[in-house]
């Protein structure tokens, strides 16, 4: 790993990650956790101050960089619940089948190398009635930011730590074999091509 990706790209994902529209998208969502939560790519810590301390039991938080979990530290403070640091990748993730009442994710999916494989492995840590909680930015509706998100692609993954713009974030969730049972969409301010999300919930099917 070098200088930049061990460094400079936690601090600049914690920036960028952290301005005013995304962490209004947190909260909006984050409180729909409970139980025992895994978030995955919990990143620097910016969904710890959104969870509802009488509703989570126990928070795993995966990410496979030791140097965003350190970000995260000095977020948690005296947490009223278990939080627990996996330094994993989605993809294999170090749990047992139906361990988790919650899956959040949250400006996640569109880093994962290997989307479909992660989201198997948190349909398959998640309990048959449970959910995943979702908040992404990915694939706009419009075909002339649509164009955009294509052609700025290949240079803003390279810099951006592995971030895809143009993720179908529903499509991609469905074809795991979850059920989408709320969605909302909105192009929150910002670049454009980096904007529009799409939140909500999904259950098994």
């Amino acid at each position: 790993m070098g200088i930049y990706q061990k460094y400079l790209l936690p601090r600049i994902v914690h920036f960028t990650c952290g301005l005013k529209p995304t962490m209004k998208q947190r909260e909006k969502i984050v409180p729909l956790a409970e139980g025992r939560v895994l978030e995955i790519g919990i990143g620097p810590g910016l969904n710890l101050p959104f969870y509802t301390p009488g509703k989570v039991k126990h928070l795993w938080g995966l990410d496979p960089s030791q140097e965003m979990w350190a970000l995260a530290q000095k977020k948690l403070g005296i947490p009223d619940f278990d939080v627990e640091f996996i330094e994993a990748p989605a993809e294999d993730i170090p749990l047992d089948d139906a361990s988790a009442d919650t899956v959040l994710i949250t400006y996640t999916l569109c880093t994962i190398p290997d989307v479909c494989s992660a989201l198997e492995e948190a349909r398959r840590v998640l309990k048959s009635d449970g959910s995943l909680v979702f908040c992404e930015h990915g694939l706009a509706p419009d075909e002339s930011v649509r164009r955009w998100q294509n052609r700025f692609n290949p240079l803003w993954k390279r810099v951006a730590g592995g971030c895809n713009l143009n993720r179908p974030i529903p499509k991609l969730i469905e074809q795991a074999g979850f059920r989408i049972r709320v969605i909302d969409t909105m192009y929150i301010p910002g670049w454009k091509p980096a904007s529009f999300n799409y939140w909500g919930v999904a259950n098994q099917h």
